[in-house]
C-alpha cells in the first residue's frame, strides 16, 4: 500500500511579500514538530522560493513550487522553467483546479508540465477534481478518469513511482460546501481504479493520494481518517501557523492509530 508518511501540502497562492514569508516561516519551524511519519511541504510564491530556502531546515520542510513553465529553457518572457527550479523544490504543483479553471490551461499543457517536472527530479503533485455542474451530473468518474489520461500521458511506470495525485473537488474549494469522507473514498477508489488500469495494481496501491479542499484543523482528522488518503492538500488554512500546525498534528496522530 502506500506509504504511511502522510504528506501534508500547503499553498500559499498568491499570498505574503517575501519579508511575509519569512516570518511566517520563523514563526511555523518554532510550532510545527519534525515527525518521522509526516512529510511538511511548502508551497510559497515564486518570489519567495528562495529566501524560503534558505531560511527552512528540509528535515522539517520540503518545497513545492506552485506553477512553472514546460519548456526548459528559451526565449518565453516572464517564465521559470523546472530545469531552472531543480534542487530548489523537491514537489510541483500541476494543474490545481485554479490553473485549469483561471488561466485556462488544457490537458497537454498539464501533461506537458508533468514530463517536465519528471525529467528534472522534481515530484508532479498532479490536482485533478470536478466541477459542480460535472458532480451534479455525474461525471465525476469520467472526469476522473479524463484528467488522469490527460496528464499521465507518456508517464513510464518508473516514473510513475515519483508522481502524487491530489483530488480537489472543484465544487468544494472556498464555498463552504465541504466534502464529505463518503465522496472523498468513492473518489480516490475510482482514482486507484484508473491507475490500476493505467500502471497496475502494485502502482495503484503505491501511489500518494491527498484530498484537497477547503480543509481545515476541525475536518483534517476526519480526511485523513477516510480510507486512502495519504495526506492533504492545503490551501487557506496553509497560511495560519495555528491551523497549520494542528493540521500537521492530525497527521501525525492518525497515522498513529
Amino acid at each position: 500500500m502506500a506509504s504511511t508518511k502522510k504528506l501534508i501540502v500547503g499553498n500559499w497562492k498568491m499570498n505574503f511579500t517575501i519579508h511575509d514569508a519569512s516570518i511566517f516561516v520563523h514563526k511555523l519551524a518554532k510550532e510545527i514538530d519534525v515527525h518521522r511519519d509526516v512529510e511538511v511541504v511548502l508551497a510559497p510564491t515564486l518570489l519567495a522560493l528562495q529566501p524560503v530556502s534558505l531560511q527552512i531546515d528540509r528535515r522539517q520542510f520540503k518545497l513545492a513550487v506552485q506553477n512553472f513553465y514546460w519548456r526548459d529553457f528559451g526565449a518565453f518572457t516572464g517564465e521559470v522553467s523546472a530545469s531552472q527550479l531543480r534542487g530548489l523544490v523537491e514537489y510541483a504543483l500541476i494543474g490545481h483546479s485554479e490553473r485549469r479553471h483561471v488561466f485556462h490551461e488544457h490537458d497537454k499543457d498539464i501533461r506537458s508540465k508533468v514530463q517536465a517536472a519528471l525529467r528534472n527530479d522534481i515530484r508532479p503533485i498532479l490536482c485533478i477534481g470536478e466541477t459542480a455542474h460535472e458532480r451534479a451530473a455525474g461525471e465525476t468518474n469520467d472526469k476522473i478518469h479524463d484528467q488522469l489520461l490527460g496528464g499521465l500521458a507518456n508517464v513510464t511506470s518508473e516514473e510513475f513511482t515519483n508522481v502524487v495525485i491530489a483530488y480537489e473537488p472543484v465544487w468544494a474549494i472556498g464555498t463552504g460546501n465541504n466534502a464529505t469522507p463518503d465522496d472523498v473514498e468513492k473518489a480516490i477508489r475510482a482514482i486507484r481504479r484508473q491507475i490500476e488500469h493505467l500502471y497496475g495494481k502494485t502502482a495503484a496501491g503505491h501511489v500518494r493520494i491527498l484530498y484537497g479542499g477547503s480543509v481545515k484543523s476541525d475536518s483534517a482528522k476526519t480526511y485523513l481518517a477516510t480510507p486512502g488518503v495519504d495526506g492533504l492538500l492545503v490551501g487557506g488554512a496553509s497560511l495560519n501557523v495555528h491551523e497549520f500546525e494542528a493540521i500537521v498534528a492530525a497527521a501525525h496522530q492518525t497515522g498513529n492509530v
